[in-house]
């Protein structure tokens, strides 16, 4: 019985990076071996066992064959006869299919260290065809390693399963597992850029795939299109670090430009209620959890209104604030202003461009949560009309900072 470690945790070590996580493979043991041993199981698939003391996850080395379609179309074989070699090669890439044993012996048969040095992501094998969810995977880790190119071997691979209809039997969870930490990636925009050079982005997300080739407005840069500046703002969310809701805001705020009507562009009157229905067809079909769905519902829809902040009088921006539920939910409402400002700075030359929207409309909360609505209620004898004073007691509370902050930029 021998023990190594492999994936990741070699490749993070070879490239000089942090990683927490390390898998385990272990050759010539049965899963009789492992329980004599004090390991628990707890693989269902296949034989997945926690260390007795680490409750590290070990596994015994396995081979795989493809049964039928999809990523749950596969039947395992684990036993001891099983070589790391044999395990190795049902692994994704290259640089994902080496093992370090416990002498410090790097084992490499696939030439993984060769391709981390020339920065490219390649295939171990034909075996990748048979699964679409690598092609998830591989556009994920171009989000992780921005400076790597795909192979062009294993990106006719990729666009193989598109055509055959592979990509087609994915499940939703699974396309969002990925996508969701692919958004979290440092550059997410190559995700996008590589699902889209292997046909598998109309395919997976064809509202985001119609963006490319929609022109911007005409005051904004004419070389940069929709999809463009939607992948510039993706980028600009993970450039601050911001959560995954916003992320995923980002990448939907816009998917209404895709439907204007041709002979209007390239301006985009009334986008934002088509980019909210959009939004919530995306976020349906995928399954996406409630807090990104609703950011992105958020952002589709009022994003313009925050970029004309400045310009809205103090009953609408009373109204926004009541329309993006604020008052309640203050810590979602800064997430909305985030993914508007990644929306405003996502344009060629605009990256560190002052955004006023944000301060002012965290003043116009500030404002409003000031008055005091019990107080208002309590001396209301009428109470039906409760809701109206209150909500005029806002508008000028608002009216109020508005001039006094527009009287005091005076005297400056």
């Amino acid at each position: 019985m021998k023990i190594y470690i492999v994936g990741g945790a070699v490749r993070d070590e070879l490239l000089g990076r942090a990683n927490a996580d390390r898998d385990y493979v272990v050759v010539g043991a049965s899963p009789q071996t492992m329980l004599e041993q004090g390991f628990r199981p707890v693989g269902k698939d296949f034989p997945v066992f926690l260390h007795p003391e680490t409750q590290e996850e070990y596994a015994l080395a396995r081979t795989e064959r493809k049964t039928g379609p999809g990523y749950h179309g596969f039947s395992f074989h684990a036993a001891p006869d099983v070589t790391l070699e044999a395990d190795l090669a049902r692994r994704d890439l290259t640089i994902n299919a080496m093992a370090r044993a416990d002498d410090g012996a790097l084992v490499d048969p696939f030439h993984g260290q060769r391709d981390l040095e020339a920065k490219i992501l390649r295939h171990v094998g034909p075996a990748f065809a048979e699964d679409p969810v690598r092609i998830l995977r591989l556009a994920r880790f171009a989000a992780r390693f921005a400076d790597f190119s795909v192979a062009p071997e294993t990106l006719a691979l990729m666009r193989g399963l598109v055509t055959s209809g592979e990509v087609d039997h994915l499940v939703a969870e699974r396309v969002w597992q990925e996508l969701a930490k692919g958004l979290m990636e440092a550059r997410p925009s190559r995700m996008f850029e590589v699902l889209r050079q292997c046909g598998a982005l109309e395919r997976l997300l064809p509202e985001v795939d119609a963006l490319f080739g929609v022109p911007q407005r005409a005051d904004y840069h004419p070389e940069i299109d929709t999809g463009i500046h939607t992948l510039m703002v993706v980028d600009e969310s993970a450039r601050h670090g911001y959560a995954l809701p916003v992320r995923v805001a980002a990448l939907t705020h816009d998917l209404g430009k895709a439907t204007t009507p041709a002979d209007i562009l390239p301006r985009h009157h009334g986008h934002e209620a088509r980019s909210a229905k959009l939004a919530a067809v995306l976020c349906e079909r995928l399954r996406v959890p409630n807090d990104c769905r609703d950011l992105a519902l958020l952002a589709a829809r009022y994003h313009g209104d925050i970029h004309r902040a400045a310009e809205l009088r103090p009953a609408t921006l009373v109204t926004l604030l009541e329309r993006t539920d604020a008052l309640r939910r203050p810590e979602r409402f800064t997430q909305l202003l985030q993914a508007c400002q990644c929306d405003y700075n996502g344009r060629l030359g605009w990256a560190d461009r002052p955004y006023d929207s944000p301060r002012l409309l965290l003043a116009v909360l500030d404002a409003v949560q000031a008055v005091d609505a019990g107080a208002i209620a309590a001396a209301c004898a009428d109470k039906a009309g409760i809701p109206e004073r209150i909500r005029t007691a806002r508008v000028a509370a608002v009216k109020a900072m508005l001039d006094q902050a527009r009287e005091k930029h005076e005297q400056c």
